[in-house]
């Protein structure tokens, strides 16, 4: 079940600010940054990869759940899928 399409391009972009925001967080440990600035730049992480997340339950949802074309199997499939995901996420 191919998941992603037309959006990718958006999607990469929102992975590579991401792995920027990691890659600050890394470099405030190596200088020994003050710990707040460090616990705020984590917390940024945080939030960018749970608004990414969010993106692709959505997409997902849309295109594997609620499309008016699915078949029943197709449906049940797409919505398993998604439920096996937020169990993962909710850890």
């Amino acid at each position: 079940m191919g998941h992603l399409n037309s959006d990718n391009r958006a999607l990469v972009m929102r992975v590579r600010r991401m792995v920027g925001q990691l890659q600050a967080v890394e470099r405030a440990l190596d200088e020994g940054e003050d710990c707040a600035k460090v616990l705020l730049q984590a917390a940024a992480v945080r939030g960018a990869v749970n608004g990414f997340i969010d993106e692709l339950i959505e997409d997902h949802l849309r295109t594997h759940v609620a499309a008016p074309d699915l078949s029943d199997a197709e449906r049940e499939e797409g919505l398993q899928a998604v439920i096996a995901a937020i169990r993962r996420y909710a850890k």
